[in-house]
């Protein structure tokens, strides 16, 4: 089983709640196991980063990102966000017909083209910031 997490899940206690939930409804012979742990993580809205990068966005490609408050912990991003406390920016290269990981995964042109074309744009925008003084 793979489960993706919202800020505010208690990681370190989902596998036992799991375990239970199962054991009561009849079934306690399925094995529940965590191979691998991430927490949810979140840069908050009033980030000055976020309006940067979704203004760097608008510019290049004449439209509004769409902003999503949370990364589902499927990813260790948290090592960054809470651990080093650095406002992290996800931008997705993707659509949601994709089918990400499943065998049939792919990715279609355009969408590649418009992603090249974004990441550009910010990597652009951030050499254009001026320096510290």
């Amino acid at each position: 089983m793979q489960l993706r997490f919202v800020v505010g899940t208690t990681v370190d206690r989902v596998v036992d709640a799991i375990k239970a939930r199962l054991h009561a409804r009849g079934f306690p012979m399925v094995e529940v196991r965590a191979t691998q742990s991430f927490a949810a993580s979140r840069t908050n809205f009033d980030s000055p980063w976020i309006n940067w990068a979704a203004g760097s966005i608008q510019q290049t490609s004449g439209k509004a990102p769409a902003i999503l408050p949370n990364f589902g912990g499927s990813l260790p991003n948290d090592v960054f966000s809470e651990g080093l406390g650095l406002p992290t920016i996800w931008v997705p290269h993707s659509y949601p017909g994709c089918s990400q990981h499943a065998p049939d995964e792919h990715i279609l042109l355009d969408v590649t083209e418009e992603a090249l074309g974004l990441m550009a744009g910010l990597f652009w925008d951030l050499g254009e910031m001026p320096g510290p003084l």
